[in-house]
């Protein structure tokens, strides 16, 4: 059998597409799979081009190629994939056991996050980062990045960013953990939902690709990344305010930490529940309930300013 596995053109897309792919390969040692790099198609005006730019998804492309047959499954970061439509024909198959979910500082001269000096600039384009970042050290200056990671850690070699924040999870998949200055405390630094997983999308009808897939699913992956998901899309139901959510499994049960802030950092609405690993979509109900109860949407104000300039 001959599967067809599409993934962009950055060396962290290359990598993680690998890894499922190896597994599968592990687990059939017959499958034979071919990897397509799909690159960006800005003509593309479909219905499913539509979706994805109102929400949000950098992998529309890749997307397409699923709903269009062109490749059997596509390989992303979570972080880039929302819940799905139905008529999208498209499902999430399998999600594999998650990597760090942490945010982390690459630095010139390895300084901490409390070691750089007042005004330096560090680089991120990740909302939630930034209001964070504005919570615990105002004196800096958040200024957006662009490129793949090692793009974005030369641009700080190179002096233009003093520091910047990525994933934990990209980097260590990239092999280049040694450039982490320093983990940033999940206290401080809530990352965005679904960081760390790697994602398979298939079709619903593609029943022989979802069999193999479904193999590598990661039960405890795939319930943390259902409770963060079903809270952001509740809470965007709400405001328009990001978010930034961790869940994690323990035994039968699971927790779920969810975060707001205001658009300079200085208000902060911070819940955390607790449920059974059976009904994560329930525990990001009574989660989100929570921060809307005590004041979400007092806000958005900051946010819709930013977002309407």
């Amino acid at each position: 059998m001959l599967l067809r596995a599409g993934t962009g053109t950055s060396r962290l897309s290359l990598v993680q597409t690998d890894l499922v792919c190896e597994r599968l390969r592990q687990a059939n040692p017959d499958l034979k799979i071919e990897r397509k790099i799909i690159s960006s198609n800005q003509g593309d005006q479909n219905k499913l081009n539509s979706f994805l730019r109102k929400n949000g998804i950098v992998k529309k492309e890749i997307l397409n190629a699923v709903q269009d047959g062109r490749i059997d499954f596509a390989v992303l970061s979570m972080r880039n994939v929302t819940i799905l439509e139905d008529d999208l024909n498209l499902v999430i198959a399998a999600l594999p056991e998650r990597g760090s979910p942490a945010d982390v500082l690459v630095s010139n001269g390895d300084l901490g996050l409390r070691e750089l000096e007042p005004g330096s600039i560090v680089g991120t384009s990740s909302l939630i980062r930034i209001c964070q970042l504005k919570r615990v050290r105002p004196d800096l200056r958040p200024e957006p990045i662009r490129g793949s990671l090692e793009a974005r850690i030369r641009k700080t070699d190179s002096g233009a960013f003093d520091a910047v924040i990525l994933a934990e999870a990209g980097l260590a998949r990239l092999g280049i953990t040694g450039r982490i200055a320093e983990r940033l405390l999940l206290e401080d630094f809530i990352p965005a939902p679904g960081q760390g997983i790697i994602a398979t999308v298939a079709r619903k009808d593609n029943q022989g690709t979802l069999d193999l897939l479904r193999r590598l699913d990661h039960f405890p992956t795939r319930t943390e990344a259902e409770a963060e998901q079903e809270l952001a899309r509740m809470l965007k139901k709400e405001c328009r305010v990001p978010v930034g959510a961790i869940a994690s499994v323990g035994g039968d049960r699971i927790q779920l930490t969810a975060r707001i802030l205001s658009a300079d950092g200085k208000e902060s609405l911070r819940v955390t529940g607790s449920g059974s690993i059976r009904d994560p979509m329930g525990l990001a109900t009574k989660v989100a309930g929570e921060l809307v109860a005590r004041g979400a949407k007092g806000l958005e104000g900051g946010w819709r300013d930013l977002y309407v300039g």
